[in-house]
């Protein structure tokens, strides 16, 4: 049976998906094109992992189909070995799709189990995007940062972050925190320079300002489903949303160089 028929059977059956890249580093250093943003990376990395994995099917399909699809390639996903282990940062940031705070653990879960560890070192959430006119108000983290906190408490990460928080809202975060944030990431996009009323704000209470170039909605449900789409030659692919994604980057401390980094994403089927 031909990989693509094989791919088409096994997303039928199956109404979860997990999906890990591997290690991007060497990836992009074996393509001549760099992708223009984080979003084309993203969706470039889920049809590349899928087409591999669903070309790795042997011809004939157990009778037996798995409800959860695990989509990783082997070679490509080494897991960090315990001497290493003291030598790396491992740092990730986590894009919910929904404001369900179960979604933050199971992905903090995925990442130690996906990368060996038994901590993170550190976290950085980043909200769905709110409709157009909304903005977001300390109601919206509280139950988010709450989760954060657990994990901290549970000893599963060290450090927990924010993004795209303003000093208003960073310092109403800060007095109801138990656990306080370690980090703020800035998008330089929607401000050329670090607002001075923030950067004192951080300065005071050691809060480290970090910059990025995230999209708001860093892939969006059509992208999502066109990566799968072309990666199983389906066109039946409406019913598969995303969850979350997570970033991770594996830092070697003494140098600060990035060793690996890599996306791991979670979708469901809606039961349409």
């Amino acid at each position: 049976m031909e990989a693509h028929v094989n791919a088409k059977v096994l997303l039928n059956h199956a109404t979860s998906l997990h999906l890990h890249t591997g290690n991007l580093v060497n990836r992009s250093r074996l393509k001549k094109k760099c992708p223009s943003s984080p979003s084309e990376e993203l969706q470039d990395c889920i049809q590349a992992t899928l087409s591999k994995w669903f070309a790795t099917m042997p011809p004939t399909l157990e009778t037996e189909l798995p409800v959860t699809l695990d989509c990783s390639i082997p070679e490509e996903t080494e897991p960090i070995t315990a001497e290493e282990r003291e030598e790396l940062k491992v740092s990730v940031k986590i894009f919910l799709s929904d404001w369900d705070c179960s979604f933050i653990r199971s992905a903090v879960e995925m990442a130690c189990h996906s990368l060996g560890v038994s901590q993170l070192d550190s976290v950085i959430i980043a909200p769905p995007p709110l409709p157009d006119g909304d903005n977001q108000t300390l109601e919206h983290l509280q139950p988010l940062w709450a989760e954060l906190e657990g994990l901290v408490r549970s000893k599963k990460v060290t450090a927990i972050g924010t993004s795209d928080l303003d000093k208003t809202l960073l310092e109403q975060l800060y007095n109801w925190a138990q656990v306080k944030p370690s980090s703020n990431q800035v998008n330089l996009a929607s401000c050329c320079v670090m607002p001075p009323d923030l950067t004192a704000f951080a300065k005071e209470f050691d809060i480290q300002l970090l910059t990025h170039n995230d999209p708001k909605e860093l892939i969006s449900a059509t992208a999502f489903q066109e990566a799968v789409q072309e990666s199983t030659q389906d066109q039946q692919v409406a019913d598969w949303s995303l969850e979350w994604v997570l970033r991770y980057s594996l830092i070697v401390k003494s140098r600060g160089i990035i060793k690996s980094k890599g996306y791991l994403v979670h979708a469901k089927k809606s039961n349409l």
